[in-house]
């Protein structure tokens, strides 16, 4: 009996050193793609991949949207109305908004159900850069493990780069030149504000408003955003 759990002691130690080195690995390989970030363009993200395989298995033939642009080249209004709608205080925060969180959970108890999520931008980029859409506490940890990598690795006006280059903006739509060639034949560079605000509202939910663009509660966000817009402090 003896010789048993001894056996069984150092194949669970075993075991443990075996997932400890594979977290390590992990974490080694994201801090070594966020550097890489710094000064080049993804070329596809977690997010990307996932969504491509989806469309693949209706068309086998079906690429992404995506085109990289620099900071440069998006309009200073599509900027505000991000900042406005997603995250008021990012220029400020290290990563997490904790009001932002504390506030989203105490809608979500008066609702019933998830209806505000409380993450920042770089929370988001950390999402869609290495992870899936799929909800679950292991998830939002590593997703909090990669929003301080993020926060230590880079500074907020590539993170914010980032951001605006590779989020979802339809069905198969990725990063605000593809966004704004999708929606209004024109580039990133170009957007009014009206035409940013839009894009800012259908962020949260894009592939759903993509076909819903007259929607009411779209068109109420879209108000609200172009009213703070105005007080949105960029990076």
């Amino acid at each position: 009996m003896h010789r048993v759990l001894s056996l069984v002691r150092r194949i669970v130690g075993y075991a443990l050193l075996a997932l400890v080195a594979v977290v390590v690995l992990w974490h080694a390989y994201v801090a070594v793609k966020i550097l890489w970030w710094r000064d080049h363009a993804p070329r596809e993200t977690a997010f990307m991949s996932q969504r491509l395989s989806e469309l693949r298995t209706k068309d086998p033939n079906a690429r992404l949207r995506y085109e990289f642009v620099p900071y440069a080249r998006i309009s200073p209004s599509l900027k505000r109305a991000m900042i406005a709608a997603e995250d008021a205080k990012f220029v400020d925060h290290e990563g997490f908004d904790w009001d932002g969180i504390a506030e989203a959970l105490e809608k979500n108890q008066r609702k019933g159900r998830v209806v505000a999520g409380g993450s920042t931008i770089t929370q988001q980029l950390a999402k869609n850069l290495f992870l899936s859409p799929v909800r679950s506490w292991l998830r939002k940890g590593e997703e909090a493990v990669i929003t301080v990598m993020l926060e230590a690795l880079l500074d907020k006006r590539r993170i914010f780069e980032l951001y605006l280059n590779v989020i979802e903006w339809g069905n198969g739509v990725f990063g605000a030149e593809a966004a704004a060639r999708r929606y209004f034949n024109e580039g990133a560079a170009q957007l009014s504000p009206e035409q940013a605000a839009r894009l800012a509202a259908m962020a949260p939910n894009p592939r759903f408003y993509e076909n819903r663009q007259g929607a009411p509660g779209l068109n109420k966000k879209i108000g609200i955003i172009l009213a703070r817009m105005p007080g949105a402090e960029v990076p």
